[in-house]
């Protein structure tokens, strides 16, 4: 399959080009029904002859370009409609009947309506001459009303998201006017899984009953159902507490599909160089340090430990705190005792064989370095973030 993506060098283009070529390089095998050859980038410096090229020899078209931000609001028409029409004018020359995506967006829903715009009308009468084109050649054509878009696009031009995530990683002041308003974000990665979906002729159809998405599987447009709803005001919260992160090591909540997982990935990818490396507070001794690594609400702590050689650490017990040991370098013994019953276990460990030993609340235990010339380094992980007022650890010798 060889396929054509216009608008190649925007937000989405570049992500979509990305990706198809991490299928075309067998990178990504998740979808092993797609098999591509070639990928044609179509972009602002591109000629008219490369499109007409392109044209000629593409199976699938996806059509991302256009304008949202001109000079001149009759850009607008010139930019979505105009490019649109001579694209579709050169598939028609080939003789290309090849399937062919248009990105439209939320706003043509409001097209004619109160609140309607520019960008709007022109989005709208670009679907028109799409829904024609596939009735005069009987080309297949997937028209998605995108809602706002959340990816790493350039700041203070068309994201708010965008602009509140460079601004934060950055430092820079920003302006919220209402923190109630309510957003429908699409986040990047989630639209390129819709276009596979597309690509394997699994897209999901969908009507708008006003401005809402109705799913319907005989809808006349296409849509990525995975969207979130969020307020410009839980945006910042959640930016913010990003930002705090390497200070209070304090990790936010991020369950797998959730907002605020793809919003930390896309707030790191505004930092600044100097910002991907941050300190972490050493508590050294004379046996070797202790340095807290990762914080979280729900699951403790992960810390990791340097013994010297020849030293034991550890000699205390826990009422309800447990911890798992993990030595990764070195050659060690643990050992445990049950404070009331006198049991005793022991466990040689070394970075040669690394495995996970639970400290068992109400068991003293201990770690030793046996080794006389290497550290002893080791992971460890606690249910709960140590607290100095309450720390649940009583010294007793193992």
């Amino acid at each position: 399959m060889n396929i054509l993506v216009t608008g190649a060098k925007g937000m989405v283009g570049t992500a979509l080009v990305n990706n198809l070529k991490n299928i075309r390089d067998n990178k990504n095998r998740t979808r092993p029904g797609i098999k591509i050859e070639e990928i044609y980038e179509y972009d602002i410096d591109s000629t008219k002859e490369e499109l007409r090229s392109y044209c000629e020899r593409a199976d699938f078209v996806f059509n991302l370009a256009g304008v949202n931000r001109p000079e001149n609001p009759e850009d607008f028409m010139k930019g979505n409609f105009g490019f649109a029409n001579e694209l579709l004018d050169a598939l028609k020359v080939a003789d290309n009947k090849a399937t062919i995506m248009l990105s439209s967006s939320i706003q043509a829903t409001l097209a004619g309506r109160f609140g309607d715009s520019e960008y709007g009308r022109s989005k709208q009468a670009g679907e028109k001459l799409f829904f024609d084109y596939a009735e005069q050649t009987g080309a297949k054509v997937a028209i998605y009303r995108f809602p706002n878009l959340m990816g790493h696009s350039r700041p203070k031009y068309n994201s708010a998201v965008s602009t509140f995530c460079w601004a934060v990683a950055n430092d820079e002041p920003f302006t919220v006017n209402d923190r109630s308003t309510e957003l429908e974000l699409l986040y990047i990665d989630d639209l390129i899984e819709g276009m596979f979906d597309l690509l394997e002729g699994k897209e999901q159809h969908c009507e708008f009953d006003g401005v809402e998405t109705v799913l319907k599987e005989d809808g006349r447009y296409c849509c990525v159902p995975v969207t979130h709803k969020v307020t410009l005001g839980e945006i910042v919260e959640l930016l913010e507490e990003f930002k705090s992160q390497p200070s209070t090591l304090m990790m936010p909540k991020m369950p797998e599909g959730s907002f605020a997982k793809k919003l930390f990935s896309l707030y790191l990818s505004y930092l600044p160089a100097e910002k991907f490396k941050y300190g972490l507070k050493m508590n050294v001794d004379d046996r070797g340090s202790f340095t807290e690594l990762v914080h979280t609400e729900d699951c403790g702590q992960v810390s990791i430990n340097i013994s010297k050689p020849g030293i034991t650490k550890g000699q205390h017990w826990h009422n309800s705190k447990w911890e798992i040991f993990i030595v990764v370098a070195g050659h060690g013994l643990i050992q445990e005792r049950n404070i009331n019953t006198g049991e005793f276990v022991e466990f040689e460990v070394s970075g040669e064989k690394i495995e996970a030993i639970y400290m068992i609340p109400g068991w003293t235990h201990n770690i030793i370095n046996l080794s006389e010339t290497e550290n002893l380094v080791t992971v460890m992980t606690c249910n709960e973030v140590f607290n100095p007022e309450r720390p649940d650890t009583f010294g007793e010798r193992v």
